[in-house]
């Protein structure tokens, strides 16, 4: 039968919880008028809060008695002990990374009966503590250590994809999570609920190339239940790199470094170009070079040789000019990159310098007189006047055109190809040769007539 106002004896553990932290220096024996002593057996150098009361600790202890005989221990379960700590409480005033031995008098913890079970009458108990980390329900985030590139032209907000290395790791530097391990960057949308909440503000308002430490209590990351590796209640500390980030509305940036004194004729789709470039990520990791190789990019410009946003940014440049052009992913190589050469989601930077130009054909053309056409065109074709256009005749015909200044195919394509795509558009019937029935022209104007 149990008295009214009598209770069980706590449990070992909570002793650290109840008992006021006393003033007395330590004791040579520990007798029943011992009184309560806590040795700080070690204080990183670094400190920066303790804990108080009304914050929530993680920690883990090694329970014994006077003599070195173990009775309980936090680590042999492999679990912390996680609890609020209340005024007075043992481990009050304790640093993150601190280690404490506690030891605590018959007295004031199981008196002359024990708990009937591990701890017997009048046996003193020695707590070793090691408080891993702490945090307080109104806590927020705090963002330390911050590098911030000199040149910082914008700042990430909701709504931008990020691209960033980090290394995660617990308040005493456990390492539970590091993208440079997978040397690959964790790439997110920030400010939409794509990460976890002390993450999803963190990652607001840094510069591309800014390193920066953001501290997450549990419940603004994993709570109380914790993830994989991760403990529950458990402060997390993520150590950040920004490589880069765009928004999904941003189009081309182009930034004109020299023009010639004589810019007057500018690129335009259907354009033959021949240009030089470096390609590199923001961070300045170079891709790849045409000046590393020796040899120009040729493109037509307009026709799809190259990711729509280079093909914006070659427009209206004329010949000698050099610019950069940065193109967010959903104008480059998206989100699948180009496997080994660039990285999925990337923003790219193009630095460019046009060498030639050759202008190319009204659009919807192949080909193109420069004069008058014949009235005579076909007879002219059919040298040997049997009233049939075999290809080989057809082909002989246009390139003598070109040769000789009268006729223009686009540039930069296949002259074979086109002069074979005329021709099969003329042979109607797909006979393998034209007939002066089937022979006309594009009804266009008179010096851009086309077969």
């Amino acid at each position: 039968m149990a008295f009214r106002g009598w209770r069980p004896p706590p449990p070992p553990l909570l002793l650290l919880l109840l008992w006021v932290t006393g003033q007395a220096a330590p004791v040579a024996g520990l007798g029943s008028d011992a009184e309560l002593q806590i040795e700080r057996r070690f204080v990183p150098d670094e400190c920066p809060r303790t804990v108080r009361s009304g914050d929530f600790v993680r920690y883990h202890y090694v329970g014994t008695f006077p003599d070195g005989q173990k009775f309980d221990s936090s680590y042999d379960r492999d679990s912390t002990f996680n609890v609020f700590v209340g005024k007075g409480q043992l481990i009050t005033g304790m640093c993150v990374g601190e280690k404490r031995i506690i030891t605590i008098p018959p007295f004031l913890a199981y008196g002359e009966d024990g708990d009937g079970k591990d701890i017997p009458g009048q046996a003193s108990l020695v707590f070793d503590v090691a408080l891993l980390d702490l945090h307080n329900p109104k806590d927020s985030i705090s963002i330390e250590n911050k590098v911030v590139p000199e040149n910082c032209e914008r700042i990430s907000q909701s709504g931008d994809f990020l691209r960033y290395h980090y290394n995660g790791t617990l308040l005493d530097g456990t390492l539970f999570d590091s993208s440079y391990s997978r040397n690959r960057t964790f790439d997110t949308y920030i400010g939409q609920g794509y990460v976890i909440p002390g993450m999803d503000e963190g990652l607001l308002g840094v510069c591309i190339g800014e390193k920066r430490r953001i501290v997450v209590p549990p419940h603004l990351g994993y709570g109380e239940e914790g993830r994989g590796n991760i403990p529950g209640s458990a402060v997390l500390v993520f150590d950040i790199h920004v490589i880069d980030f765009h928004n999904p509305s941003d189009s081309i940036s182009i930034t004109s470094h020299y023009k010639p004194p004589d810019c007057s004729v500018l690129s335009k789709k259907g354009d033959y170009l021949k240009y030089h470039y470096n390609a590199s990520l923001l961070d300045g990791t170079l891709l790849d070079s045409t000046w590393n190789l020796g040899k120009t990019y040729n493109i037509v410009l307009g026709s799809g040789q190259v990711v729509l946003g280079m093909d914006m940014g070659l427009r209206e440049m004329c010949v000698g000019e050099k610019r950069t052009v940065i193109i967010p992913p959903h104008l480059g190589y998206g989100e699948a990159g180009v496997d080994g050469e660039v990285p999925g989601s990337a923003v790219l930077v193009f630095d460019i310098e046009l060498l030639e130009l050759v202008a190319g054909l009204p659009e919807g053309y192949m080909f193109i007189w420069n004069g008058e056409v014949s009235p005579n065109l076909f007879e002219e074709i059919d040298k040997d006047g049997n009233g049939e256009v075999l290809l080989e005749e057809f082909s002989e015909y246009i390139h003598a055109q070109v040769a000789s200044g009268k006729g223009k195919l686009a540039p930069g394509f296949d002259a074979e190809l086109i002069v074979k795509n005329m021709f099969t558009n003329q042979d109607r019937n797909g006979d393998g040769k034209v007939t002066a029935e089937e022979f006309k022209l594009k009804d266009q104007e008179a010096k851009h007539d086309e077969l």
